[in-house]
């Protein structure tokens, strides 16, 4: 029988799973899917601040979505979370990540001790040192990782990983970027936004904006003076690109536009400063996901605002279906499930 795991996204509001069998091959297969809403508070930007809250509502997430597996790959990736460029002495990799926490204090804001550290090489090169090897440092606060990882085994769960969130959604869309030189996949989740720029799908830089599409929604809430719900339903109606009938709704479109224009100003920042602090590695476009880049006009706005040609991604180009995961519900969720498909996908390595 094919090996199952499953990737959870702990969201602010929702808690989503996605089930993976053959997740080490190039088709893995989407077996089952399912969420279940997470009581305010239990939660802040991916990190569990309620273990025993989220843990109730993870068991209720598996009875509902009947999983047959209890492997499970947690997600960070939010500010408790930094990537930093670091170049090493070339040795093992399991040595350079032995050696990271007397290399990386002055890089980091919390004592060394208080964090979790990796390394994700990138390429070889030589120094007047000697050999070297250029790649990243990965570095979670401690208590932010083990309260996911307690709410987890709290429900009866088995975390067999837990993964970079940027970096996972750069293994499932390697395939639409191969070839494509350097490219900034954008990630534009509900409570962050995550800019991951690749060289023919190898991470070179990673940058988390503190700042979602429900940071946009709670703007426009406020600003027009409705409910979250109704700014939300307002938001994706006419999105940047809407069909204005009366003052409230062209109120409604300006109001839009600005808060959205403020994160794709963000986004094209970050792409800029990479472009600038490596004038040899011109980023060439754009691919996006997530549920802001689904934004009506968000494309086009995203492509006047950065200069630079931006394509929507498909996280699930490499994916298969079991019966029961019909294309339409694929297409229908894929942009609320692709951070779990990604998760799962990336349990291969783990």
């Amino acid at each position: 029988m094919a090996k199952k795991i499953v990737g959870i996204d702990m969201g602010s509001e929702t808690i989503r799973a996605v089930e993976v069998a053959d997740a080490e091959k190039a088709q893995p297969i989407i077996t089952r899917v399912a969420e279940v809403p997470v009581p305010v508070g239990a939660t802040k930007q991916g990190e569990v601040l309620e273990a025993n809250t989220v843990a109730a509502a993870l068991r209720e997430l598996w009875s509902i979505g009947r999983f047959r597996t209890k492997d499970v790959v947690l997600g960070m990736g939010n500010q408790r979370v930094l990537s930093r460029d670091l170049t090493v002495p070339k040795a093992p990799l399991a040595q350079i990540r032995e050696s990271l926490p007397f290399q990386v204090q002055d890089m980091l804001p919390v004592p060394v001790g208080d964090a979790i550290l990796d390394f994700y090489p990138t390429e070889e090169a030589v120094s007047d040192a000697g050999p070297v090897v250029h790649g990243l440092l990965v570095a979670a606060i401690k208590d932010a990782v083990l309260a996911n990882v307690r709410a987890a085994e709290l429900a009866g769960l088995r975390p067999v990983g837990v993964d970079l969130i940027p970096f996972a959604l750069t293994r499932v869309l390697a395939p639409r970027v191969a070839g494509a030189g350097t490219v900034a996949l954008v990630d534009c989740g509900g409570n962050t936004t995550s800019v991951v720029v690749v060289r023919d799908g190898v991470p070179r830089f990673v940058r988390i904006i503190p700042t979602g599409g429900d940071d946009v929604t709670k703007t426009i809430a406020t600003r027009l003076e409705i409910p979250v719900a109704e700014a939300e339903a307002v938001k994706r109606h006419f999105g940047l690109v809407g069909r204005t009938l009366t003052p409230d709704d062209a109120r409604a479109v300006g109001v839009i536009r600005e808060t959205v224009g403020e994160l794709m100003t963000s986004i094209r920042n970050t792409v800029n400063y990479y472009a600038n602090t490596r004038p040899d590695d011109a980023v060439r476009g754009i691919v996006a996901v997530g549920g802001g880049a689904a934004l009506p006009g968000f494309r086009e706005g995203l492509g006047d605002v950065s200069g630079l040609p931006v394509a929507i991604g498909d996280p699930f180009v490499s994916a298969r279906t079991a019966r029961g995961i019909t294309p339409e519900l694929l297409r229908e969720r894929s942009t609320s499930i692709a951070v779990a498909w990604s998760l799962a996908v990336g349990g291969r390595a783990a």
